[in-house]
């Protein structure tokens, strides 16, 4: 019952970088599949109604993931620190707390979305044609809260112990399932929409069942165990301090997604269709770089509380050049082959006209956007909570909702269109600024450091 200490401490920065962060890009190319599979299949019926509503779902989903992203991210930074300043006791009382704490969020959120559903789709903007279909898909896919809570939290938080081949397992395990039982729901027992949903639960409580069978099994330094269970000690507040920024960058991804469909829904369901189609192509790219950056979180946070910078800023610098090479790689690809990704979702010329200048204005900021995922994630790593705080609202909030705006009225369609990539650019941007601000404080603990290990 030990996590892998070579990994943080000796293992050269390459090789840890890529031990770790590979696994979490399949983990999260596993939750693009998640987000993608409903709708290739919904695709294959060539009905836009029921891809524009399963667009129309998509920031509900977005929000349960990013609840799991608030519990996972902060838990994984508050672990990993603790880890390195050789606290472990602590680190089993943070994961207990994450546990318990999915399981009462997500039966929280099952019962609101429940409670208030009329309210809910008139806030994601679905139209008159799209009610039914976007309320019979919503009306299951809550009913898996607290599974997809549970299954992205700890997805996260047993990267924390080096165990990131152990989270891509399990989150390939729910993928899998998702992408079996979908054609066999949605086509076979003629479920249509809401077959699409009940795979989608399935899947995440398949995940959730690997993860707590792991934690149970004496192989984790981690505890599910209610007697590990603690809120106080700094422990609720750490986890919240690090995990509502994260969480925020998917809470406004969903407030983000329902502006843009609002916009969109003006020009027409095909449009709208479209627009879903490309967000979700581009998510391999989004996602290859969200991975990259939750990969390395871990060994920052570690590097930290053993106050080891030398290594620390290694992992950063390498890891940036990375994501630049990484990010300029997959947008010439989709650049080149923007037709056929578009035309593998749907069988709609409309929707494959459109959706395929929707990709290539999505794809602009390719080459630059993985930098931002590695500041947000070094700045949590660092528990650096109100600069991260402020990155993550960039993206979309402070940044993308002024800007749709502005846009749609210079523009049109276009100009809605364009908004994220252009948000991307400004909030790469602004996060430079931030990393460097930081950054400076870092020097200037580590030149303390040095010096008092020179008295």
């Amino acid at each position: 019952m030990q996590y892998d200490k070579a990994l943080f401490e000796t293992m050269p920065i390459p090789k840890a970088v890529a031990k770790n962060s590979i696994p979490a890009i399949m983990s999260m190319l596993l939750v693009f599949v998640y987000n993608v599979a409903d709708t290739f299949f919904i695709g294959q019926t060539g009905d836009e109604l029921q891809v524009a509503a399963v667009t129309l779902s998509m920031p509900i989903f977005t929000l349960l993931i990013g609840a799991g992203v608030l519990l996972g991210v902060g838990s994984t930074s508050v672990i990993s620190r603790a880890l390195g300043a050789g606290r472990e006791r602590y680190a089993k009382n943070v994961s207990s707390f994450a546990f318990y704490g999915a399981i009462g969020f997500g039966l929280l959120l099952m019962v609101l979305f429940w409670t208030f559903m009329p309210i809910v789709l008139k806030v994601i903007g679905v139209t008159p044609d799209t009610y039914d279909y976007t309320r019979a898909y919503l009306n299951y896919l809550v009913v898996g809260a607290p599974f997809v809570i549970l299954s992205q939290a700890f997805s996260n938080i047993i990267r924390a112990e080096g165990r990131s081949s152990l989270a891509m397992r399990g989150m390939m395990l729910g993928s899998i399932a998702n992408i079996i039982l979908d054609p066999i729901f949605i086509f076979t027992f003629d479920m249509g929409l809401t077959g699409a949903a009940v795979a989608t639960v399935l899947g995440n409580i398949l995940s959730a069942l690997y993860f707590i069978r792991y934690l149970v099994s004496g192989r984790s330094i981690l505890s599910i165990n209610l007697k590990d269970f603690k809120v106080t000690d700094g422990i609720m507040l750490g986890v919240l301090a690090i995990g509502i920024p994260a969480s925020l960058n998917n809470l406004l991804l969903s407030v983000a997604n329902i502006f843009m469909n609002n916009f969109l829904s003006n020009y027409g369901d095909i449009q709208l269709a479209a627009m879903g189609v490309a967000i979700r192509a581009n998510m391999i790219l989004v996602f290859v770089q969200i991975g990259l950056g939750q990969g390395i979180q871990p060994l920052i946070g570690y590097c930290y509380g053993a106050r080891n910078f030398d290594r620390l800023r290694g992992i950063i610098k390498f890891s940036s050049i990375a994501a630049i090479c990484l990010g300029s790689v997959l947008t010439l690809i989709y650049w080149v082959l923007t037709d056929t990704i578009i035309g593998s979702f749907i069988d709609n010329k409309q929707v494959i006209a459109y959706g395929t200048q929707m990709l290539r204005a999505l794809i602009i900021s390719g080459p630059i956007v993985g930098i931002m995922f590695i500041f947000i994630n070094v700045l949590q790593g660092l528990g650096k909570a109100i600069p991260s705080l402020i990155l993550s609202i960039s993206r979309h909030g402070l940044v993308f909702i002024p800007l749709i705006y502005l846009l749609n009225r210079i523009a049109g369609l276009n100009g809605v269109v364009y908004t994220q990539p252009i948000t991307d650019i400004v909030t790469s941007i602004i996060g430079v600024s931030i990393y460097l601000a930081v950054m400076r404080g870092v020097k200037r603990s580590y030149g303390t450091q040095q010096r008092q290990a020179g008295t």
